[in-house]
């Protein structure tokens, strides 16, 4: 804060940016002008603002909130010209989809920005807040209906909560695309996804599945990732002529919008898909961990073309970690010789409903 730069706060709608934004700016003293871009005459005004009339939008206020700033048109510039005009003003924006906040700020904003991104709850905030051993009270729980701050808050009404995100509410931005010909197709497309959650994605497949071309599910995959839906893991090379080079896999970053979307919320300990529901969480965990904590991590999966496969390979300062996802503690796993011969530098873990808080941190 006050540090000449603007800060910039992505993630996905309902995650809490307004709510955090809210109680940092109950908790200083500085006049505070709020604006938001769902509002219309909030963004009537700031479509209109120039170098001129910017004293008088401002007036004594010496902070600015522009929440849900992907709705104003030319964003990138307004917030150029609230930031070089007036220098002293602390001027903080929310995006909830990066595809057109994301794009125009880099370009406009480049070295006069913070970037952050938020999250439905992390595990380690939960923790923090409660206690591991209330939260591992609650595990299942998790798997099941996710983290985002309404399910949390608001025990016995998970289903209605998540089925009312899962609708066009998390999709607002992207639906509000004009270049998007076939918006129902993001719903099965994601829908797709869902159910392959922890193999690998063609897009071939998936071209012949919705009827349409390998270019357009290509494109929709990258809005989904943009809107902060999915994020995709690539496939790590480095040794071996057999591993796989262009692969894909697609992770929700919240378990309980991926089971809304499919329409399951049924128990953990009947379910067909309880290992892919287990990958994708402690996947997700480990990518909020690396961002919150700033270790610029890279995260990937290994495969070769003989299907010998390792979950998640973490790349951290030149360090790297090799995770295999196996739910029951109890049951034998064979780590990949090809694996380990190739890469001995690797450190090894399997991750088990019974370690995961050791190895989220390993």
């Amino acid at each position: 804060m006050f540090k000449g730069k603007a800060i910039v706060l992505l993630g996905a709608r309902q995650v809490g940016k307004t709510t955090l934004l809210r109680q940092i700016v109950t908790e200083r003293s500085e006049r505070t002008l709020w604006l938001n871009g769902d509002y219309t005459q909030d963004r009537n005004i700031l479509s209109d603002l120039n170098h001129t009339n910017l004293p008088a939008i401002i007036g004594d206020h010496q902070m600015v909130v522009i929440d849900e700033a992907q709705r104003l048109t030319n964003a990138g510039l307004t917030l150029k010209i609230i930031h070089d005009s007036m220098p002293t003003v602390q001027l903080i924006v929310t995006g909830s989809s990066s595809f057109e906040l994301s794009d125009q700020i880099q370009e406009a904003m480049t070295g006069r920005k913070w970037q952050y991104q938020l999250h439905p709850f992390s595990m380690g905030e939960l923790v923090a807040d409660s206690a591991l051993s209330t939260q591992m009270r609650q595990f299942n729980s998790r798997l099941i209906f996710g983290n985002y701050p309404d399910v949390v808050n608001n025990p016995g009404r998970e289903r209605e909560i998540l089925y009312n995100l899962s609708s066009d509410y998390l999709y607002k931005d992207v639906f509000s695309m004009n270049s998007l010909r076939k918006p129902h197709m993001l719903t099965e497309l994601l829908k797709a996804i869902a159910l392959q959650v922890g193999s690998q994605v063609s897009l071939r497949e998936l071209s012949k599945l919705l009827k349409i071309d390998k270019s357009t599910v290509d494109r929709y995959l990258q809005i989904l990732e943009d809107a902060f839906i999915i994020f995709r893991l690539s496939s790590f090379r480095r040794n071996l002529r057999s591993e796989l080079k262009y692969s894909k896999k697609y992770f929700f970053f919240d378990n309980g919008i991926r089971n809304a979307i499919i329409g399951d919320f049924s128990a953990i300990d009947t379910r067909q898909d309880t290992r892919a529901l287990w990958e994708n969480f402690f996947i997700a965990e480990k990518l909020k961990r690396s961002r919150y904590n700033k270790d610029f991590a890279q995260f990937y999966f290994w495969r070769t073309q003989s299907q010998k496969e390792i979950d998640l390979i973490e790349i951290r300062d030149g360090d790297m970690a090799a995770f295999e996802c196996k739910w029951n503690p109890n049951k034998k796993t064979n780590i990949s010789r090809s694996f380990t011969r190739a890469y001995p530098e690797a450190s090894v873990h399997v991750v088990n409903r019974d370690n995961w808080w050791s190895c989220l941190g390993s």
